[in-house]
């Protein structure tokens, strides 16, 4: 249990049980509850979403789907403390620079925001928003329950199978104290999680995820690595690419 309390102190806003006194190697054995933790964020902005489109429609309150797009968008970065866009923002500075590696990781680890962040943020968010919009209700819960279960399980990918490219750093915490179990474990929630819900979250399952290696495999190659950035740069773009996967889906597999 404290493991699982620990991942989801760390990744979610939520406060059930606060631990100050955690050690490095409690933030590695949480790693394989990350997908545990992205299913309690999915039956969240599952629930919103049926009430912005189900339950409020029945009682004759109708609200524009950009606004609810809006409003999901606006709970998703509460409920995480948008702790993914800040790595996502920082990764898009430094490799996207033009400068060489080491350059690169210093970019990163500035706090300062630069344009390519901001760039990146805006064109991210609109297309998020646009998925949402345009999303049938049915397709939309199911992929808006299974997108950070599958994002989570992309960082426990980037930790366990990736090098960490810095000396240092709250990432090398993970990459240090998580192991190849960790990530079996992990799989094996998110399969048991997500497989339920049908062939159009199994299809968003491997589209995603073949989405998050080539982005890992790519940092790798510019950066030498990974690092801690680079986990909030890969998920919040597989969050991203689920809900594509299943607009897709909707056409491909009929469903919806």
């Amino acid at each position: 249990m404290r493991s699982f309390l620990t991942a989801l102190q760390f990744l979610t806003r939520i406060s059930v049980k606060k631990y100050d006194d955690l050690t490095e190697e409690d933030f590695g054995r949480s790693v394989k509850f990350f997908p545990l933790v992205g299913a309690v964020l999915g039956a969240i902005y599952a629930a919103a979403a049926t009430i912005f489109f189900v339950a409020l429609p029945k009682a004759g309150v109708i609200l524009p789907s950009h606004v609810c797009a809006a409003l999901l968008l606006m709970l998703m970065l509460a409920a995480t403390g948008g702790i993914f866009y800040d790595g996502f923002m920082d990764t898009m500075d430094g490799i996207f620079s033009g400068r060489d590696r080491e350059k690169m990781l210093s970019i990163m680890k500035d706090s300062a925001v630069g344009a390519n962040a901001v760039m990146g943020f805006v064109m991210l968010s609109l297309l998020n928003y646009g998925l949402i919009t345009d999303m049938m209700p049915k397709t939309l819960l199911t992929a808006l329950f299974i997108m950070p279960i599958i994002s989570r399980l992309a960082v426990v990918w980037a930790i366990t199978g990736f090098p960490y490219a810095r000396a240092q750093g709250m990432g090398k915490a993970f990459a240090d104290h998580a192991d190849k179990n960790s990530l079996f474990k992990a799989t094996a929630i998110t399969l048991v999680l997500v497989l339920p819900w049908g062939k159009l979250a199994a299809f968003a399952l491997i589209v995603s995820l073949a989405c998050a290696w080539l982005l890992l495999r790519y940092a790798t190659k510019v950066l030498g690595g990974v690092t801690g950035d680079v986990y909030g740069f890969t998920a919040t773009l597989t969050e991203t690419a689920t809900l594509l996967a299943a607009t897709m889906g909707e056409v491909l597999l009929w469903e919806g």
